[in-house]
C-alpha cells in the first residue's frame, strides 16, 4: 500500500551548527500554526528526542539504521505518523557522517530510505559567497538524496543577509540570526533533557520571522508516498509486571523499546528511584541517566535497599549503564565524594572528566542470568563519562564483537538474575521476548 507523510530532514554541514535550534525552531511554528507534528531523531540520542517531545506533544522516535535495520526504520516511522499532519526529522552530526567514515546510519542514509526533501543547516559567522561552494558541493554528493534548500545560520546583519544571497545557486529558506538564549542549556556531563526545562518562548518566532516555514511546509509535501506492506502488530495480554526507572536520574530509553515490551505482555509500572518505593513487580528495569547527579538522593532513597533485596531473591534485573553503575556497590564523582549504592554488583563506579566510550556496539548473550538467554544477540551503542573498577572475578553474560564495554569486550556483568550493561541496547524480538520469559519464571518461581 501507499502511504502519503509529509515530511522533512534537518540536516547539518557537521555537529553544532544549529541543526537542533533550526529543527526546534520549526517544531514550534509548526504546532503554533495548528500541525500535529511527529518529531524523530536519526541516530541514538536521548537529549534530542527529549525536547522534540516537549514541543511537539508527540513522543519522538529514534531512527538508526545501524542499530534498527532499514526495514524496522521504514516500519518504525509508518506506525509512529499515524495521525500525524507532517514528520519533521532531526539529522545527526554532518549530513554524510556515518559509521566508521561511511554513510551507514548517516543523516543522507534515512533521508533515502525515506524518500525525504532535505534542509542543510549551514552556519555563515566569518563567510559570504564560500557558503555556495559549501551548498552546492552537499547538493551533488549524493544524486540519491534530495537537498531542496538551505537555511543559513548565525547570520551577522542585514548587510551579511544580503552578501550571502549574490550568486546563490541552491535555494535559501532562511537567515537565522545569532542567538544564544534559544540554545539548550549544558551542565555536568551533558546537556538538560526536554523535561528539565521550559519551551522558549522565541524558538516559532525565530523561524517564522528569518525562515520561510510556508515554504518549507510545500517542500515537505512534495515527498512522495512511501510503498508499505501493513504488518498486524498484536499484543499479548498484560502478564507480567516490569518496574521501570524514570526521572531525573534515569531518563534515557528508547519508546520502541518500552512499545516492544508491552505488546510481549508487559505492564509497564514507571517508579522513581531517587524518591519512590520499589513497586511490586516481576523484573526491573533501570535504563542510563544521571545517576551521577542524584548519588546522595540515590544513596538515601527507599528503592535502594528494596531493589538490593529483590536482587537477592532472584528477581531479574536488567541495566543500562547508569543503571548499571546504580547496581554497583558504590560510585565516586570527580570531586571525591562516595556513595554507596544497591551493591547487587561487584564493582565500584568513578566519573571521569572525559568520555570512556562512544560507539556502537554488537554482541552476543554468552548466559549466565535468566535475562540474557544464551545466543541471543544484542546491538546499541555505548556513550558514558564513568568507568568501573569490577572485581577480577566478575562474571560477564555478553561478549561484544564490536565496542569496548565493561572491560575488553566484556559487557552484562551480572551476578545471579541481576544484569548490568553499558550497551543502550535497541531490543530484537529474541531480546524482548527473553526478558519477558525471566519475569515470568520469576513469577511463576
Amino acid at each position: 500500500m501507499n502511504i502519503q507523510i509529509p515530511r522533512i530532514v534537518i540536516a547539518g554541514i557537521h555537529s553544532n551548527c544549529g541543526k537542533t535550534t533550526v529543527a526546534r525552531g520549526l517544531m514550534a511554528a509548526l504546532v503554533k500554526r495548528g500541525f500535529n507534528v511527529q518529531p524523530f531523531k536519526i541516530g541514538p540520542d536521548f537529549i534530542d528526542p527529549s525536547h522534540h517531545t516537549s514541543i511537539c506533544g508527540r513522543v519522538s522516535r529514534n531512527l538508526d539504521p545501524v542499530m534498527m535495520g532499514e526495514p524496522q526504520v521504514m516500519e518504525t516511522f509508518i506506525n509512529t505518523c499515524n495521525g500525524a499532519d507532517i514528520a519533521v526529522i532531526e539529522g545527526v552530526m554532518g549530513m554524510y557522517d556515518g559509521q566508521d567514515g561511511t554513510w551507514e546510519g548517516s543523516t543522507a542514509h534515512v533521508a533515502r530510505i525515506l524518500e525525504a526533501p532535505v534542509i542543510l543547516v549551514i552556519p555563515v559567522s566569518g563567510m559570504s559567497g564560500s557558503v555556495h561552494a559549501i551548498a552546492e558541493g552537499f547538493s551533488k554528493h549524493d544524486p540519491q538524496t534530495r537537498l531542496a534548500g538551505v537555511v543559513l545560520n548565525m547570520v551577522g546583519s542585514p548587510r551579511h543577509k544580503a552578501l550571502l544571497q549574490v550568486r546563490k545557486s541552491v535555494e535559501q529558506l532562511g537567515f537565522i540570526p545569532v542567538t544564544s538564549d534559544l540554545e539548550i542549556g549544558s551542565r555536568h556531563l551533558g546537556l538538560y533533557m526536554g523535561e528539565e526545562m521550559e519551551i522558549p518562548e522565541g524558538l516559532a518566532t525565530l523561524l517564522e520571522e528569518h525562515a520561510d516555514v510556508s515554504k518549507i511546509i510545500s517542500i515537505a509535501r512534495t515527498a512522495p508516498p512511501l510503498t508499505w506492506e501493513e504488518g498486524f502488530e498484536t499484543s499479548d495480554p498484560a502478564m507480567v509486571r516490569i518496574a521501570v526507572a524514570r526521572d531525573s536520574a534515569f531518563c534515557f530509553y528508547y519508546q520502541d523499546n518500552l512499545d516492544r515490551l508491552r505488546r510481549h505482555g508487559a505492564d509497564l509500572i514507571f517508579f522513581s528511584p531517587v524518591s519512590d518505593s520499589l513497586p511490586q513487580v516481576d523484573m526491573i528495569y533501570l535504563g542510563g541517566g544521571y545517576p551521577e547527579l542524584y548519588a546522595q538522593d540515590l544513596e538515601n532513597g527507599p528503592a535502594r535497599d528494596q531493589i538490593k533485596t529483590a536482587g537477592e531473591a532472584g528477581m531479574p534485573i536488567y541495566a543500562e549503564c547508569g543503571g548499571l553503575m546504580y547496581l554497583g556497590r558504590g560510585i565516586t564523582g570527580i570531586e571525591g565524594r562516595r556513595s554507596t549504592w544497591t551493591g547487587l554488583l561487584p564493582a565500584e563506579a568513578v566519573m571521569e572528566k572525559r568520555f570512556q566510550a562512544l560507539n556502537y556496539t554488537v554482541g552476543i548473550f554468552s548466559g549466565g542470568p535468566s535475562v540474557a538467554p544464551a545466543g541471543t544477540g544484542i546491538q546499541g551503542h555505548e556513550f558514558h563519562y564513568s568507568r568501573l573498577n569490577p572485581d577480577r572475578d566478575a562474571r560477564y553474560a555478553i561478549d561484544l564483537s564490536r565496542g569496548k564495554g565493561i572491560t575488553d569486550g566484556k559487557d552484562g556483568m551480572y551476578t545471579e538474575n541481576c544484569m548490568g550493561s553499558y550497551t543502550h541496547a535497541y531490543f530484537s524480538e529474541k531480546m524482548t521476548a527473553g526478558l519477558i520469559r525471566a519475569a515470568r519464571i520469576y513469577q511463576n518461581r
